[in-house]
């Protein structure tokens, strides 16, 4: 048995491929491991991450879709029953995208222009101005302040208006309505309102500057100091009558989607929804 097995493995080099390629043990041994083992990680990172990016296109298209639902509508004002339901659809599909997640403050943190809204008591503002012309509305935001809070902060409710006649366009004078909110839920705040709104950034236009201050004549310090206070004014106007132990006005508003640039709400009770845009810093 010895010589037959030496008589094997001396074998001529020409018989040597079909016994010597021979595994005894019937394993199929691969010795580039991290070859083999790395590509099936690296293929599932690779569909990970064109699901993200996937979502986040589908996402931006549906968020291009609510702001083109929008836009003929002057914020609402001239809305249908028709535009109202696409409006409502295509708001819905995109509160779905992080539904359940918590508020950010620090993202929420800024001003946000108004885009769209069903609440009556901001409707009415436009319909006041379409039909006096004496009046305009110009831009209307909401400024919440609350970067350094994990619990609430300030928002302030800001309306520019204008009287044609004496004030510049649009952005004659801004109204502001302030609020402190507390958060009571991921996404829900309680909005407690002070009990009285300010009139500030009085700007007069240019026939009234000249009727004070005339430019083809010198001006006086008296006229000067006139168009300074005009300038620097602001009033509070008391909104409700104010009785010992009695809280100010209050209303549950909840956010039902936020990121960097949109930002969607709704007045819990029927109050109707708003639709956001992020806006540069506003100084009031």
């Amino acid at each position: 048995m010895d010589r037959i097995a030496s008589a094997t493995f001396s074998c001529p080099a020409i018989s040597m491929p079909r016994v010597c390629r021979v595994n005894p043990f019937g394993l199929n041994i691969n010795t580039n491991h991290r070859k083999r083992f790395s590509c099936p990680i690296a293929v599932a990172s690779g569909e990970t991450t064109a699901r993200v990016v996937d979502n986040e296109l589908d996402l931006e298209h549906k968020k291009h879709d609510l702001l083109r639902a929008v836009q003929d509508t002057q914020r609402g004002l001239t809305a249908t029953s028709d535009q109202r339901s696409i409006i409502e659809e295509a708001l819905v599909t995109v509160e779905g995208f992080n539904g359940g997640e918590e508020i950010d403050l620090v993202k929420l943190d800024g001003t946000w222009r108004l885009q769209y809204t069903s609440a009556p008591d901001v409707v009415v503002l436009f319909e006041a101005a379409s039909r006096l012309p004496f009046f305009q509305v110009g831009q209307v935001f909401q400024k919440f302040e609350c970067r350094d809070r994990s619990d609430g902060g300030i928002i302030r409710n800001v309306v520019q208006w204008s009287l044609p006649s004496l004030l510049e366009e649009q952005e004659g004078a801004t109204l502001v309505v302030t609020a402190k909110f507390d958060k009571v839920c991921s996404r829900n705040i309680y909005l407690q309102f002070e009990e009285q709104i300010s009139v500030r950034n009085i700007n007069i236009n240019e026939q009234l500057q000249a009727l004070i201050a005339p430019a083809i004549l010198p001006r006086s310090f008296l006229s000067l100091q006139l168009l300074q206070f005009i300038r620097t004014f602001k009033a509070q106007i008391p909104v409700t009558a104010t009785s010992p132990g009695r809280r100010s006005v209050g209303g549950l508003y909840y956010l039902s989607y936020l990121d960097n640039n949109m930002l969607l709400g709704r007045s819990v009770g029927g109050g109707g929804v708003f639709v956001f845009t992020k806006s540069q810093p506003l100084e009031l």
